[in-house]
């Protein structure tokens, strides 16, 4: 993505950090006011960036780096985190299962384009995706939409002679028989009550899983006004920020929605169809800052968690958190065989065949099953009867199958974590060693 002035204006704050031996308040101070400039100039909120930079001098200067990490490395690791903060802290979640989708937002926003582009994830994902056109009030808007749903090969349900929103996904729902539904509706040149109330009609007749309002990056702050707007109106669950590769104001865009508590779930980075991105925070905030080794940085910062981790294991304190977390380690590292094959003396046959043999596709099944569940139950899966799995696969997805195979592996894997409890130092060593490595099992 481009981001210009906002992106070499935070890399120029980080180098000044990182190019100097000492890293005093001076250089703090000059740090944190390229920060200021490169936010102001992307249009994010004033208010919201002064206490931006102000959490970053008061953590700079009363911190203590943690072990080993130099001063430098702990301020540059500081300006990570709190720009993260700034811009929302969690990363999307798409469900990728059986959803209907309605679309929002006003003139110019690129909602059309991102109907395709969200079908177009879809797709990649193995989900067979369906559009409807429900934009009657723009002139040719069903000829667009048929023109981008011929290029990704994915059908497109609409009648460009109806004028009735309602009528079009009405028989469209009639006719559709794919497993995600993705309506396009039509737009206004601001939020009024003819839109409010065409809008509120079809997410009646649709009773969407997701609601997504659309909105441009070139806003800058003014996209968080409307996010609000539109939230108090019709209820969205999360945001399209469009148009993040011909703008500098995209930071501004970003930390408006934030501010607002609406959850950004993608970014548009250009105009092919691939051009769409699940909105990660960590990620987004890694390029901005352009550091050389921020990767290997923050594994150094993990250390101290990985080792929490390790305890907690030791001491059987495992949950089904623990385990997804840990399932998320994995699939960023390779082989759960290859993580296990670095603690001396430990055999993969001493591992669940399930667990050595568990591909992407399943952990990520696995993930939306634990995700489904209520705390008590992730706490002590003892809970969970035949009822709740019932509840836990509806939710998820899934097949209660799946989720009695889940509990069955996190049991095993369990148990088999169990023989490091009590073990001889040298063993518990070496598992905490490992789990320092790879920030987790």
């Amino acid at each position: 993505m481009v981001l210009g002035s906002l992106s070499s204006g935070i890399q120029k704050a980080v180098d000044k950090i990182s190019g100097r031996s000492l890293v005093d308040e001076e250089v703090i101070e000059e740090a944190c006011r390229d920060i200021q400039r490169a936010l102001l100039q992307s249009d994010a909120d004033v208010e919201l960036v002064f206490d931006l930079t102000e959490s970053i001098k008061k953590r700079a200067m009363d911190e203590e780096p943690p072990k080993g990490l130099t001063q430098k490395e702990h301020v540059v690791n500081i300006v990570y985190e709190e720009l993260v903060k700034f811009l929302g802290k969690d990363e999307a979640e798409v469900p990728l299962r059986e959803s209907r989708i309605l679309l929002m937002g006003t003139f110019g926003a690129g909602k059309t384009t991102s109907v395709g582009k969200i079908a177009r994830f879809y797709k990649n994902r193995g989900l067979k995706p369906a559009l409807v056109a429900c934009d009657t009030y723009r002139t040719a808007a069903y000829d667009q939409l048929k023109q981008i749903g011929e290029e990704i090969d994915v059908p497109v349900y609409g009648d460009p002679d109806e004028a009735d929103s309602s009528a079009v996904l009405k028989d469209a729902l009639e006719e559709v028989d794919e497993e995600v539904v993705i309506v396009d509706s039509s737009g206004r040149d601001a939020l009024n009550d003819e839109m409010v109330e065409e809008i509120t009609t079809l997410d009646e007749i649709l009773e969407p899983d997701e609601r997504f309002l659309v909105v441009p990056a070139d806003m800058g702050q003014q996209a968080g006004r409307q996010a609000r707007r539109f939230q108090e109106e019709l209820d969205v669950t999360g945001v399209v920020v469009t148009k993040m590769d011909s703008t500098a104001k995209g930071g501004g865009a970003l930390s408006a929605c934030a501010a607002t508590g609406a959850s950004v779930k993608f970014i548009g980075t250009g105009e092919g169809m691939d051009d769409l991105e699940r909105y990660d925070p960590e990620r987004f905030v890694s390029q901005l800052i352009g550091y050389g080794d921020l990767e290997g940085l923050l594994e150094r910062v993990d250390e101290e968690e990985a080792a929490e981790q390790a305890k907690k294991i030791m001491e059987g304190d495992f949950t089904l958190e623990d385990f997804q977390d840990q399932m998320s380690q994995v699939q960023s590292m390779g082989s759960l065989e290859e993580v296990m094959g670095k603690i001396p003396g430990f055999s993969k046959s001493k591992l669940p065949d399930g667990l050595i043999d568990m591909q992407e596709e399943k952990m990520e099944k696995y993930n939306y099953i634990i995700d489904s569940m209520t705390p008590d139950e992730k706490q002590d899966p003892k809970v969970i009867n035949s009822s709740r799995k019932r509840r836990i696969a509806n939710g998820s997805g899934a097949k209660v199958e799946d989720v009695s195979e889940l509990i069955k592996l996190f049991r095993q894997s369990k148990k088999a974590m169990e023989m490091f409890k009590g073990g001889r130092g040298g063993m518990k060593g070496s598992l905490q060693k490992m789990m320092k490595q790879f920030g987790g099992l």
